[in-house]
This record gives structure tokens, sequence and C-alpha cells, in this order.
């Protein structure tokens, strides 16, 4: 699985509209709920677009709204559409998209009119196969912009606040208050970090569109160095290709009041973030991994950051210990053994009742997931192994896969060093077995 899905950031090769109003409250409104699904630390919303739903992965880390795999929507509407090259996040070219203007946008009591839209044609981006739900755009600083915003982790919800002093007095005396800065669209804050012993002040943009911890930029300070006990990795995939970088613990993160220790750091190499505008003294981000741990209040328009410790402010921080990324592609039709209803049957004998039963069984046909390996960490225990990218999962100790989902199968992967996995795959038409231990290098 992806620790860091798709976009991460994005550097569009136009001028921004920043005169976008961002959500408004319909009249009489003041609060507005909103339920989420949340799958590997990432938040997913639905939005209406000129009427028809979509599902949003909400990510703070981009200024835009962004929209892909609309193959299934195909009575969406485009407005006033022009072309344009996106380029972010990656190691190889930009891609092809289009600029849609004058779009509506609602969700529960909020709306926005005149929304600009980017919509990417490249049909290999494509989040849903790494998350395992339909994905059809990104959503970023509109979200934010005019309200208070509290994301409940744990119950899986989003409060929208309308930003009047009433509930700006309740949040503050819940939550504690962190300074943050709005820059570019999109919020940063400042913490501090202990590695190889060296405790330095880092400036972080917060991106709930990362699934991971942290990300620090080697390159941006004298004191991020990678640690010397790391391990190569695939970071995710952006606009402009594959993010590769390193993965290595850092002993101390500060936020505010709170610490964490042994935090998992990813550093990605200077080819994959090239094409990233960064703005002033910008070292790195802080992403789900950590927010998850909280319940957030963001304040754009203030530029603050409330948090409140949560039930899981103490999760140790894991990471996949395969090396495999898994993702989903596509459906098939698996023949199921459905038993039929058992029927007692009544009929009388000497004035004495006899029951007999009928017992039977009948075959349904099901659309199930198929699940193949997208990655194989060099080195890893799975690479060791013998296992290739494109292998097909079958089963996975002992489980058929196809009754699993994407997040069940990655919690396997992060699960406690030295669980033997058993994995039956297929490739090239042959069914093969295979066996390793989760092993932890760091």
């Amino acid at each position: 699985m992806l620790k860091v899905l798709f976009l991460v950031l994005i550097s569009l090769l136009i001028v921004p509209i920043y005169g976008q109003q961002g959500f408004l409250f319909e009249e009489g409104v003041n609060r507005v709920k909103i339920p989420f699904k949340i799958i590997n630390n990432l938040i997913f919303v639905p939005i209406k677009v000129n009427g028809t739903e979509l599902n949003f992965l909400l990510d703070t880390g981009v200024s835009e709204t962004i929209l892909f795999s609309l193959e299934e929507k195909k009575d969406f509407r485009f407005i006033n559409v022009e072309k344009v090259i996106l380029r972010g996040l990656g190691n190889q070219t930009a891609v092809e998209g289009l600029k849609s203007q004058n779009n509506v946008l609602e969700c529960g009591g909020l709306k926005m009119s005149s929304h600009l839209l980017y919509i990417v044609l490249d049909p290999e981006f494509n989040l849903s196969s790494h998350i395992g739900i339909p994905v059809n755009g990104i959503i970023g600083n509109p979200f934010f912009r005019n309200n208070l915003v509290e994301i409940n982790y744990r119950k899986k919800h989003i409060i929208v606040y309308r930003d009047i002093q009433k509930n700006q007095n309740k949040i503050q005396k819940k939550f504690s208050t962190i300074p943050i800065t709005i820059e570019k669209s999109k919020p940063y804050l400042k913490s501090k970090i202990t590695l190889n012993a060296q405790e330095s002040e880092v400036k972080l943009l917060i991106d709930i569109g990362n699934s991971d911890a942290v990300w620090l930029f080697e390159d941006s300070s004298k004191n991020i160095a990678i640690p010397q006990k790391n391990f190569d990795d695939f970071l995710g995939k952006g606009f402009s290709g594959d993010i590769e970088g390193k993965r290595g613990k850092i002993e101390k993160f500060n936020l505010a009041e709170f610490e964490f220790k042994n935090l998992i750091a990813a550093f990605p190499d200077s080819i994959s973030i090239k094409n990233v505008t960064m703005v002033t003294d910008r070292m790195g981000s802080v992403g789900g991994e950590v927010m998850k741990r909280f319940n957030v209040v963001f304040d754009y328009k203030n530029q603050k950051l409330f948090l409140k410790k949560n039930g899981n402010f103490s999760s140790t921080f894991s990471y996949n210990k395969s090396g495999i990324e898994v993702q989903h592609n596509g459906l098939q039709w698996v023949q199921e053994t459905v038993p039929m209803e058992t029927i007692p049957i009544a009929s009388k004998f000497n004035e004495s009742e006899v029951y007999t039963t009928k017992s039977d069984f009948k075959y349904k046909f099901q659309l199930k997931p198929v699940y193949e390996i997208a990655h194989v960490r060099k080195n890893s225990s799975a690479a060791k192994a013998g296992l290739l990218k494109g292998d097909v999962i079958i089963k996975i100790n002992h489980d058929t896969v196809y009754k699993l989902t994407l997040e069940h199968i990655n919690a396997i992967f992060r699960s406690e060093t030295d669980k033997w996995i058993n994995l039956e795959i297929e490739r090239e038409d042959k069914i093969l077995i295979f066996r390793f231990q989760l092993e932890d290098v760091l």
C-alpha cells in the first residue's frame, strides 16, 4: 500500500485563481456535520459538483481542486474548459489536463459557486486502485478557507462552524492553540525535531493528504541528515511520476507541548521534489500519521491550529515491514456456495407428528476485488522470498484475499515484527506459494 497516495503537492504551470470564495453557509445555518471515510490515515468526503456526487480526498497540501477517474460519471458536466499542463511531485514529466471555471460545489449546508477545477486526463492517475474505494478528486484550500473546520478522526466526522466569536471561544476552551501561517493557500507550522542527537526547529507543511507521519527534506537544513539506520522505499506517486526516498527514525518530534518519540520519517530524494516550488524555509511535511492522534480544528482566516489529544495519541508508529505495496486491480466474478434455508416439513402418521428437513445449496456469482503487487521494496523480506511486481494475490495466511479490504491487507503487513506471512499468488497462470517474516530494519 502506498504510504503517500499520489498527490502530496501540486504545482500548476498557470497562475492559480486565489479570488475563489470558498464554501459558504446557507442562510440560517451555523454548523454542518459531515461524515467521512478514513483509510490509511486519509480522509474521504462526498461533495456534489454541478449536481453530481463525487468522492474527494481532503488534503490541506493542495491549494486547488483536482478531478480524475470520472469514467463512471458519464453525466458529469464540465463548464468553460481549456487545456493546461500539470506538474508536481515525481521524477518524470508533466501531464496534460483541463481547467474548468464557474462550477458549483455543495456539501451538506455548504455551497461554493463559480469554482475553478482542474481535471487530470491521464487514466493512469488513479487513487481508487490504491485506496480500495472510488476516488474522483482532491480538494484543499477552498474547503478550509472561510470557516472553522474540526476533524474528529476517531468518530469519523467533520464539523464545519461558521467563524463567529461564540464558536471561537468554545474551541479555545477545549483545545491547545498553535500559530500557523497560510502561505500560497497552504498551512505551515513550526515544530522541533531531534535527529541524530541534534535538536532543530523545522518549518513543515500541514499535509493531511500525506498518510506518513513526517517528511523531511535533506537539503533544506544542515541539521537534517538521513539517519545511519535507514532503508530505501517507494514513497508514493505524484503528477510527475514515482516518489522515491528513504525511511528512518527520528528520536523526538515536538508539536507545541505534545511530544512523540521514535517517529518514523520519510526522506524523499531530491529528484522526486525537483518540480515542487517551495515556500521560504520549508523543511518538510507533517502528515496523517501524526494528525490522526488529535482532534484537529483548522482556522485559516485567523492562522491558528487547535489540537486536542484523542485515543490514538499513544499508538505505536509503524510501517510496512513486508516491503510489498498492494493495489486493487479490477474485479473478478467469484462463484460462492450459499446454503438454502432449511425448512421443517410436518406430516402426521399414527396420530404422531413426524418432522423431516430438506437441506440444499445453490451457487451464486459475485464481483470481488482483484489485488496485485504494485511494488516490491528492494532487499525487503518479500523481495528475498522471490515475490515480484505484478503477482496477483490469491490468499494471505490462508484467507481468500477477495474477502479482505485493502486497509485490512495493509494492516497485516504493518503488524508485529517476525510474524510469518504466507502468500498464495498467481504468476503467468501458475499458482505459487511464498513464505516470509515481517522484518523491522529500523
